[in-house]
């Protein structure tokens, strides 16, 4: 008999424009949903619906891991922001509200959790963290940019990576500011960007990079070895 895959759930992200569709869509990267079923899990698109209108507990509780992905940004209001920054783009009120309650229901079902980009941030905005809303012009932000980040040793990270430092390919022009209650730094990057986050005491395996591992993972085994490592934690739990 197969054995059974772990369900990973992955909230969808909002898509204005998809030709081949006809309509917008909700969808996920493919090397996204291709890095988890190499890594033996069964990936599940989750509608992002009203957290008022459908509980996301009760949602959530059938799966065995969540992958929160990258997408647009948070709007700023969401971490006390008074003011929005020029670059600020692609917010969306319900795919921001559903996010920041996948990742407060995860943690408290202590489901094994890896979160990418966005996904971070959501993560540390979700426990009263802050972000920097712009980095700066070309030679600071981190958009189409491969570059290496320093992991920190006995992390998760570095325990599912195997190495204390790696080649990221990164896609953000935000970053962590006031870190999150109970988050520390996993990673940085050489300008002092907060590239990796975790949470100490978690009943679940639980690590957040702002960079893309799926990217290049299909050639890269330290960046592969991180959903290696969420399925196997989800696995472990079923």
């Amino acid at each position: 008999m197969t054995p059974h895959r772990p369900l990973i759930a992955i909230p969808a992200r909002f898509a204005a424009t998809t030709s081949a569709l006809r309509y917008a869509a909700e969808v996920n990267a493919r090397a996204l949903i291709e890095a988890v079923w190499r890594a033996g899990g069964e990936p599940v698109s989750v509608h992002p619906a009203d957290p008022a209108a459908a509980d996301v507990a009760d949602r959530l509780a059938r799966f065995d891991g969540v992958l929160l992905p990258g997408g647009g940004d948070l709007a700023p209001h969401r971490y006390g922001a008074t003011d929005t920054h020029d670059s600020v783009y692609d917010v969306d009120d319900l795919q921001d509200a559903f996010d920041l309650e996948v990742a407060r229901r995860t943690l408290d079902l202590g489901r094994p959790l890896l979160a990418i980009c966005r996904g971070m941030q959501v993560m540390n905005v979700a426990l009263g963290g802050s972000l920097e809303q712009d980095m700066g012009g070309a030679d600071r932000e981190h958009r189409h940019v491969v570059h290496p980040v320093s992991i920190q040793r006995g992390t998760l990270l570095e325990q599912a990576t195997g190495a204390e430092k790696t080649e990221a390919s990164c896609y953000h022009h935000q970053r962590v500011d006031r870190i999150g209650v109970g988050l520390t730094v996993t990673a940085r990057a050489v300008d002092g960007t907060v590239e990796g986050l975790e949470l100490p005491g978690h009943p679940g395996w639980l690590t957040a990079v702002q960079w893309h591992p799926e990217d290049t993972a299909d050639q890269d085994p330290a960046q592969q070895a991180l959903f290696d490592a969420l399925v196997r934690a989800a696995h472990h739990r079923q």
